[in-house]
């Protein structure tokens, strides 16, 4: 058991190694093809602080600060959306876990 687990642990680091390895060439290869080192060509996510000090991230060149996040978490409160599906799988759950407690007799 010891010898499988070491062997899917290895053989999962070898995978994400070629995978990260492989983003990073196509990201190269694209920088090439184009020819030039464009500003805009920016990675997907970046981090920086701001001079306020403050911690600002950007996703696909979309910036998002804390409270950007805090003002949309206060909206979905205000909200009290109501899910369906999350609804019905929680009743659904909670049914099957009632009746397999019934059977087992606990």
């Amino acid at each position: 058991m010891v010898k499988f687990m070491m062997k899917t642990f290895m053989l999962t680091t070898i995978l994400l190694f070629g995978v990260l390895l492989g983003m990073q060439l196509a990201n190269d290869g694209m920088i090439k093809m184009k020819g030039y080192k464009d500003p805009d060509f920016s990675s997907a996510f970046t981090v920086s602080k701001t001079k306020e000090g403050e911690v600002e991230a950007s996703v696909l060149g979309s910036r998002v600060r804390t409270e950007d996040l805090q003002q949309k978490q206060q909206k979905l409160e205000e909200h009290k959306a109501f899910n369906f599906f999350s609804s019905f799988g929680r009743r659904f759950a909670d049914m099957i876990h009632s009746a397999i407690n019934k059977a087992v007799g606990q």
